[in-house]
């Protein structure tokens, strides 16, 4: 080949490389506003830490899980989440911890803090990108959906969040026909001498909400710790906890232990029920599900199926 066509022709191949790159780069590279309101740029997404059990949980549903490297403490589902490293909790990361792992994206709860180590972790060019936290059905639809954008998981993330509202119309449609709703009670425990209840304001209220139940109590936001005269005078049809709760306290006998629980007609008629902590209050893509096991643990008379 003559010379000056050889090098024209190394030439131009070289150019298209580089347009190719350039091209690739662009349409991989994608800014997102975080829940803190940080302009988060994504461009590299081979090295993932999840941070959020909602989040964790949506990117495995979504079959993303791929370029995950780590997770945090309270990603416990799915079964295959506890093969990854394990960063610290939600709430208390440590920025240290994280970056020794050389993640070149993390994907967190907008719950995740503190902010010192968020903006350490940012202060490196790590991208952090904090998603919505809120426990609420519109938040956990947009979780999915954010996140099949971010993961190349659009159309997966079209057909769970599809999913995800049929389901919850199934449950809205047997709410609109129940003639009456039990007040429920659900004790947050960690340990014996640890025990505070729902009011409004939290996952567990809206959860008892969904399911076609009343909380307890309305004249508190968040939680309080309970006392015998406070239980005895809203006196629940059910006591509602998370498995590992009851575990704490040694099993049902010990729930039965706690200041006035044995004067309920929850106790009296052994409507003591328990689910899985992140099932139950995790608000990720098994949210319209676990809204209709909990709909029939309430209402067993009723066969919770597609109307």
């Amino acid at each position: 080949m003559n010379p000056k066509i050889k090098k024209r022709v190394v030439l131009s191949t070289l150019i298209v490389m580089i347009i190719c790159l350039y091209t690739f780069t662009a349409e991989a590279q994608h800014t997102y506003i975080s829940t803190d309101g940080a302009e988060v740029t994504v461009t590299d997404k081979s090295r993932i830490i999840s941070i959020g059990s909602a989040v964790t949980e949506t990117i495995f549903a979504l079959e993303a899980d791929k370029n995950l490297i780590a997770v945090d403490e309270s990603s416990t589902y799915p079964q295959a989440s506890s093969a990854l490293p394990k960063v610290s909790f939600t709430r208390n990361l440590s920025a240290e911890g994280i970056l020794s792992l050389s993640p070149t994206l993390i994907l967190a709860s907008g719950s995740a803090g503190p902010e010192t180590a968020i903006r350490q972790i940012r202060s490196t060019g790590v991208p952090m990108l904090l998603l919505p936290a809120e426990e609420t059905v519109e938040a956990a639809l947009q979780r999915v959906e954010i996140l099949g954008e971010i993961l190349n998981r659009n159309d997966e993330a079209a057909a769970m969040i599809q999913q995800m509202k049929e389901e919850l119309a199934i449950a809205e449609a047997h709410r609109n026909q129940l003639q009456s709703r039990p007040k429920i009670l659900f004790i947050y425990a960690r340990g014996p001498n640890n025990l505070t209840v729902a009011g409004t304001s939290t996952s567990a209220k809206t959860m008892i909400g969904l399911a076609g139940g009343i909380n307890a109590f309305d004249s508190f936001s968040g939680y309080k710790p309970l006392t015998a005269e406070a239980v005895v005078s809203a006196n629940p049809d059910i006591i509602l906890m998370m498995e590992s709760g009851m575990d704490s306290l040694g099993g049902e006998m010990g729930i039965l232990s706690a200041p006035g629980i044995k004067l309920t007609n929850a106790a009296k008629n052994d409507r003591i029920y328990t689910m899985n902590g992140t099932y139950l209050l995790g608000f990720g893509p098994r949210l319209g599900q676990a809204v209709l096991d909990l709909m029939q643990m309430f209402h067993p008379e009723d066969e919770i199926s597609e109307l």
